[in-house]
């Protein structure tokens, strides 16, 4: 991953997010995810159990290798050396959310993250996160919501991830058409402003 190198003014404090291993699973959303945050747009966390969940799934589709997981997950540490939490199981075990996704709540208590990113959001009921200030959301409307804060910012992602891109080689309107099927109001709104760039 490059790193990026924009001059942000943020006008709120950083937000610490976890994200879930369903968006870190689709590569172009997950290289977009990272590289906001690699751009101080939020405070990336996740645990060592939710990159497992993303890279076991990488391999079981034939996406990866398993050395290649394994170098995925090495390149995410080192970018963002910050970002792992460790999540203790007594944690866990008193979760109330789906079983399956107790641990990632858990590592959002630890990280003291606001948002879980995640396309699985019947996992994660209100019910369940309310009591630690926690909220869930699609990663369209993350997205979306990044873009309204940050929108100079969203678009020099953009525009910077595919000449980063070179197995395959994209340009931004195969990017935005990639992304368009997991996150279409952040690809639309996004859309909208560089058409209106180029006129």
């Amino acid at each position: 991953m490059k790193k990026i190198e924009l001059n942000l003014t943020p006008s709120m404090p950083v937000i610490p997010v976890v994200l879930d291993a369903c968006v870190i699973f689709p590569m172009p959303l997950c290289d977009t995810l990272l590289r906001a945050a690699e751009a101080n747009l939020y405070r990336v966390h996740f645990s060592q159990e939710i990159l497992d969940g993303a890279t076991r799934n990488l391999v079981n589709k034939g996406k990866i290798t398993e050395a290649k997981a394994v170098r995925f997950q090495a390149i995410l540490k080192t970018h963002f050396p910050e970002a792992i939490v460790e999540v203790p199981e007594e944690l866990v075990a008193v979760m109330t959310n789906h079983p399956g996704d107790r641990h990632v709540v858990a590592a959002a208590i630890i990280a003291k993250a606001d948002i879980i990113v995640t396309t699985n959001l019947k996992h994660f009921p209100t019910e369940s996160l309310a009591p630690f200030g926690i909220k869930a959301q699609h990663p369209d409307i993350f997205l979306k919501q990044m873009y309204e804060l940050f929108p100079d910012s969203i678009i020099q992602v953009i525009e910077q991830q595919p000449q980063d891109l070179k197995n395959p080689p994209l340009n931004v309107t195969e990017l935005l058409d990639k992304l368009g099927k997991q996150v279409p109001e952040f690809v639309s709104k996004v859309w909208l402003t560089i058409q209106n760039l180029e006129d």
